[in-house]
């Protein structure tokens, strides 16, 4: 009869751990360092506003956006990524040749045939490290939290040898003149979002659809999450934003930010059985208890 440890070891992948490392999975996997990269040149909002003739204020404090990062033509994709992960080795004292995956998201492409990955590599050529595995994930934003998807399940598996896992997420994204703009970014998951034009750059945008599906994926998605832990608890405590330590939300223009932890602030509220408006947490979400759609606009937590 096999043993679970046998088992394994007889399907481990070549290169993978020592079954002497077969004990329990690797555990509290996640972030150690982080290093983040935007071009120098910027458009102002406000100046955006003056130029595309709409109300002062709709992009600066509509959209909460200050500022757009934008590339010259002397910079792209690869530059951007070569330049965040050398960054990222130098200013925490990492040598190459402790990265066993490098994995890559985005949905920005220049050589059709050639990852991002594959262009990366070239920073690890002088440690003679050829041993990375890994490859680019190509699926819009979600790309990047799939390619960290990736990484994770890597350390926590059989095949991890030890070493790190590099993660790197990188977008240009560019739009026609018109609201869409402004946002640098949309969404995914439905036709809110497409490029079927290959005469084209642009995408064609339907930002109000986007924001809809975003902050219904989040109810779901929150909803979800929040059954698992009260399955593995099994106990008699109710998981809410109390929970965590951090939140980290795709940013397609940054107000979204704000309604996304109000939508999680309303599920908090709807999902607890005598939650009390009168103080705390819930103080005042009373009156929001019918307003539920994701085109509410009332719903944004104020300072």
């Amino acid at each position: 009869m096999l043993t679970m440890k046998s088992f394994l070891h007889m399907f481990r992948m070549p290169g993978s751990a020592s079954s002497s490392c077969l004990g329990p999975w690797p555990k509290d996997v996640g972030v150690i360092a982080m290093e983040l990269y935007f071009p120098s040149q910027y458009v102002d909002q406000a100046e955006l506003e003056q130029f595309d003739g709409v109300a002062a204020g709709k992009y600066t404090l509509g959209l909460g956006q200050a500022r757009m990062g934008f590339c010259s033509d002397r910079e792209d994709i690869n530059s951007l990524c070569l330049t965040v992960v050398q960054r990222l080795m130098e200013r925490n004292g990492l040598s190459y040749d402790c990265i066993g995956r490098l994995e890559v998201g985005t949905e920005t492409i220049i050589d059709k045939s050639k990852s991002v990955k594959t262009v990366l590599m070239q920073l690890f050529e002088d440690s003679g490290n050829t041993d990375v595995e890994g490859i680019d994930t190509t699926n819009a934003c979600y790309g990047g939290t799939a390619a960290l998807f990736n990484a994770v399940n890597w350390v926590e598996s059989s095949s991890w040898d030890g070493r790190y896992a590099l993660v790197v997420a990188g977008d240009i994204a560019v739009y026609a003149t018109g609201s869409a703009r402004p946002t640098g970014g949309a969404g995914a998951h439905a036709y809110d979002f497409y490029k079927p034009d290959m005469v084209s750059e642009y995408p064609m945008v339907d930002g109000k659809l986007s924001i809809e599906c975003y902050l219904s994926a989040l109810d779901r998605c929150y909803s979800v999450y929040r059954n698992k832990i009260h399955a593995q608890w099994q106990r008699d405590k109710r998981f809410s934003l109390d929970d965590f330590g951090f939140l980290v939300f795709h940013s397609p223009y940054c107000k979204l930010v704000q309604k996304s932890l109000a939508r999680l602030m309303l599920n908090d509220f709807l999902n607890h059985p005598s939650p009390d408006t009168e103080t705390g947490h819930f103080a005042g979400l009373d009156a929001f208890r019918y307003l539920q759609s994701t085109a509410d606009r009332v719903l944004v937590l104020s300072k």
